[in-house]
């Protein structure tokens, strides 16, 4: 006990301690990007469910009787939806990310991954069996020249694992290059579409919709966009039968309620229904990127994506810059290391459909306030 209050005084000391706190004010911080969470339609979904027959709880995993018609109904829904041969649903993204990287590379293989991916696919590589290598953020170049040291090494299979968004930078990935060096090498592509997902793509499907062959995995998370929680392994059939058989986080894992797949199902088709919904979005991305830029004075990287970061660079500055915007009634939420590297601490901005052109005017006005404040205590300092 006494290292643990060590460890968090330190954490404290740094302006790196977290704790948790209930949404208030105007959400500029979920992950709810099309406002589906709160739909009526996704609640008949889950009352409609229930009210045929399905449990609170799932009472198994799905290979020990846990295994129910909604989680069924809706592994053909999305293979049919996203194009794939087969879908494998999980209760949890992360979970799947821990599945596909703990399960298909070998001791035999490499992986190699973008030094930005999400900690849920750093968590499986490392807990796989197979070596390292790790790539210079969304650079095709440095991909196939690891791909080619790692030949060298004597690499067998080779995985490439990247997120299509970046979460926390908002930038997008080289995808269909990746995906031709993927097959150029004879490697296999794993993306996550966790935050591309419903949004992007001709017709919502991601940054992969169309692209799917033999040399693609895809996750597409049913937690963000979609509003409702999960994730979906999109793959050849073979691989999905693989992960049924080997991967340890599925076979073990209690399966998601059916009713929540239900859900899940039905945001999948309130993606091609409302179609305004994603059109909406990245106008107000937009939008929001040019009024943030004139008061954030080279802090924002206007990515052309929903999730808009301000670099702030120390973790006390963005902590104090969130607190002050929370007081203005936004809930905007400061990102700190380890989640970021050091010295780019920042204020994770991100946009819903469900907001309004006059709710981001305010919050610009907000952010160049608290800005404004800030560059004058430095002067005075």
């Amino acid at each position: 006990m006494q290292r643990l209050a060590q460890e968090l005084s330190r954490l404290r000391s740094e302006s790196r301690h977290r704790s948790l706190n209930l949404p208030q004010g105007v959400d500029f911080t979920s992950n709810d990007y099309l406002g589906l969470a709160g739909h009526p339609v996704l609640r008949e979904a889950v009352i409609g469910a229930l009210d045929a027959g399905a449990g609170a709880g799932a009472a198994g995993s799905r290979l020990l009787r846990g295994h129910q018609p909604g989680h069924a109904a809706l592994e053909a829904f999305a293979a049919a939806f996203f194009g794939c041969e087969k879908a494998l649903y999980f209760s949890t993204g992360f979970l799947a990310n821990l599945a596909l990287f703990t399960t298909l590379p070998g001791r035999r293989d490499a992986v190699i991954y973008d030094e930005r991916v999400h900690a849920s696919v750093k968590e499986g590589v490392h807990a796989g069996h197979a070596k390292l290598y790790r790539a210079r953020h969304n650079d095709v170049g440095a991909f196939a020249d690891t791909i080619t040291r790692a030949r060298r090494a004597g690499a067998h299979d080779v995985f490439i694992a990247i997120e299509s968004v970046y979460s926390m930078d908002g930038d997008i990935a080289p995808v269909a290059e990746l995906h031709a060096l993927a097959r150029a090498e004879d490697a296999v592509l794993i993306v996550d579409e966790a935050h591309g997902t419903g949004i992007f793509g001709a017709s919502g499907r991601g940054f992969t919709e169309g692209t799917y062959d033999e040399r693609l995995i895809v996750l597409h998370t049913c937690g963000k966009a979609l509003g409702v929680a999960g994730g979906l392994v999109c793959a050849p059939a073979i691989v999905v039968d693989y992960l049924v058989n080997a991967a340890r986080p599925f076979i073990f894992s209690t399966a998601p309620p059916a009713y929540v797949a239900a859900a899940v199902q039905r945001a999948l088709r309130l993606v091609d229904e409302e179609p305004w919904r994603r059109q909406r979005l990245l106008a107000l991305s937009a939008f929001a990127a040019e009024r943030l830029s004139e008061v954030a004075d080279g802090m924002l990287a206007a990515v052309g994506t929903q999730i808009l970061p301000v670099i702030l660079g120390s973790e006390a500055a963005a902590v104090d810059a969130a607190a002050a915007l929370q007081r203005r009634g936004f809930d905007v939420r400061a990102i700190r290391p380890p989640t970021v590297p050091a010295g780019t601490s920042r204020l994770r901005i991100s946009i819903g459909a469900d907001r309004s052109d006059a709710e981001i005017a305010a919050l610009a006005d907000a952010l160049g306030e608290v800005l404004g404040e800030r560059a004058a205590a430095q002067v005075s300092a």
